[in-house]
């Protein structure tokens, strides 16, 4: 597939038919209060760490969402075990503090669910490398979202990360990219997204009665929801796998 690659600083015109390409994620995933009040205001104020790729004709098939921040100052230094959520907090107080830089994090990889199948995670992944480089910037981190792990959501995290094919790479396909891609897996992230809400909320979201005490087993998600009848509400805490992505 012949694929033209831009960002939203070269092109703003196209934000809103980039955000309204169809995605996979399931309902629940798109609850995140932190995604929610953060993931929208990276193509607002980071334009140029969000990239788009269209095919022959015009039409946008995947997109991919970045944001730099500051790794090895303030009083970080290591990769945090909030993950997802708190890569997208330190990336807005970083800006909004004129703290400078020294990472780029990946948020997300998105492709149209009718493009699956032909390998433009890998090509979004490395057109994200390549934006990256070109800021100036000699590291990007992931907070990865195994994507094969919904499949088997009782099994430990840090089990299936150290899962690999007899090729030494590893068992899940996203990971897979990754590695192959040059990245080197560093850590679990066992609190990378946090997904609260009332009973009558998950049933919104997922369809299920959400009536027994305990573990809840949700189409698509990494871990089972935790449910909390007789206190109103079910929780989901997501882990992920922290890759890193030496330029």
């Amino acid at each position: 597939m012949e694929l033209k690659v831009s960002s939203l600083a070269e092109r703003p015109e196209m934000r809103e038919r980039v955000l309204d390409m169809a995605d996979s994620w399931p309902r629940f995933v798109t609850e995140d209060l932190v995604g929610n009040a953060h993931y929208g205001r990276i193509s607002v104020e980071l334009p140029e760490h969000v990239l788009f790729a269209e095919d022959e004709r015009g039409e946008v098939v995947a997109h991919a969402h970045s944001v730099p921040f500051a790794l090895h100052t303030e009083g970080r230094g290591e990769l945090p075990a909030r993950g997802w959520d708190e890569v997208l907090v330190w990336a807005f107080s970083d800006l909004r503090r004129v703290v400078r830089p020294d990472t780029v994090s990946a948020i997300s990889v998105v492709v149209d669910p009718r493009f699956q199948g032909h390998g433009l995670s890998a090509r979004m992944l490395s057109a994200m490398r390549d934006n990256a480089r070109a800021h100036g910037f000699t590291e990007v981190v992931a907070p990865v979202r195994p994507s094969a792990k919904h499949l088997e959501p009782h099994t430990p995290i840090d089990e299936y990360v150290r899962r690999v094919r007899p090729d030494g790479l590893p068992h899940d396909p996203w990971l897979r990219v990754h590695v192959r891609a040059g990245a080197q897996v560093h850590a679990v992230a066992p609190a990378s997204m946090t997904v609260s809400g009332s009973l009558e909320q998950w049933r919104r979201w997922t369809g299920l009665p959400f009536a027994t005490r305990g573990d809840i087993e949700v189409p698509g998600a990494l871990v089972p929801v935790r449910c909390e009848p007789e206190r109103g509400y079910a929780v989901y805490v997501e882990p992920n796998v922290w890759m890193r992505h030496a330029l």
